[in-house]
């Protein structure tokens, strides 16, 4: 499914279930410090029920099923969904695939709704009323992001280097730390409850950073074909002259957790 907004990649059309293989294999990557934060902030376990929006190949609810919480994961993406369920087999992990607007659930039904690389997709004029009524009293919303630093890490910005040179108006660019912007929409309902942001590094080999860069929106998701196999070819040479068999990206991750006002 395209989906196009004037404020993402200046309007540039994108499908994430163009690149779902991709991102399945690729894109769980989120070390255990990451999953650590959450549970440390007593979120996500034992019974809680969670809805993870923007669920993708369901990575967040995978990661911490173990954790006891009940999961339900939504994504606009069918591709996506359908590769969410194959790598949950075994887990009871609810799935729909639907925009995050058009979900319906009972008002009061989740202990906490996630949202993980995904929350400035959303029209959060609306979604800011909809986690709002999906949330029991003294709920939380959990906003979660990770991202590479092209600024600060070599590898990470001659990659990004050749992300722009096929894609110029990619708006994921130039990344730093920073904490999460919530919009002014979620003052209506939620306080600040908590944020943080830290320094990660993410290991990778050549042929996983290769398919981590193909899966970002800026490449896999909005190219032609041709423009996907150009830019492997060179992003793969780039890679075997700039790169070890193995190393670490520096990330940046953050989260900021929003609870119900009372």
């Amino acid at each position: 499914m395209n989906i196009t907004d004037k404020n993402i990649d200046n309007g540039k059309a994108f499908d994430w279930g163009r690149v779902s293989g991709e991102y399945a294999r690729f894109r769980d990557i989120y070390p255990q410090e990451f999953y650590d934060k959450i549970i440390d902030r007593g979120l996500c376990i034992n019974g809680q029920n969670v809805l993870d929006v923007g669920t993708g190949t369901g990575v967040i609810p995978r990661n911490m099923y173990c954790y006891g919480a009940n999961w339900t994961g939504a994504d606009i993406s069918e591709n996506q969904i359908e590769q969410a369920k194959l790598l949950s087999k075994g887990m009871d992990i609810k799935y729909i695939a639907a925009p995050t607007e058009q979900l319906n659930f009972p008002d009061c039904t989740f202990d906490v709704i996630t949202a993980c690389q995904c929350f400035w997709y959303f029209k959060s004029e609306i979604t800011s009323d909809l986690f709002y009524r999906f949330l029991k009293p003294q709920g939380s919303l959990l906003v979660l992001y990770m991202a590479w630093l092209p600024f600060e890490d070599r590898i990470a910005g001659k990659s990004e280097e050749l992300v722009l040179k096929y894609n110029p108006d990619w708006s994921g660019k130039g990344e730093y730390r920073h904490p999460i912007e919530i919009p002014q929409s979620y003052d209506r309902h939620f306080d600040l409850e908590y944020h943080e942001e830290y320094p990660v590094k993410v290991h990778f080999t050549r042929e996983s950073w290769h398919g981590r860069m193909k899966a970002c929106r800026g490449i896999g998701a909005s190219l032609s074909d041709e423009e996907i196999k150009q830019w492997e070819s060179e992003h793969l040479e780039l890679l075997n002259k700039t790169a070890p068999d193995e190393f670490d990206v520096l990330h940046y991750a953050a989260l900021a957790q929003l609870k119900v006002k009372k």
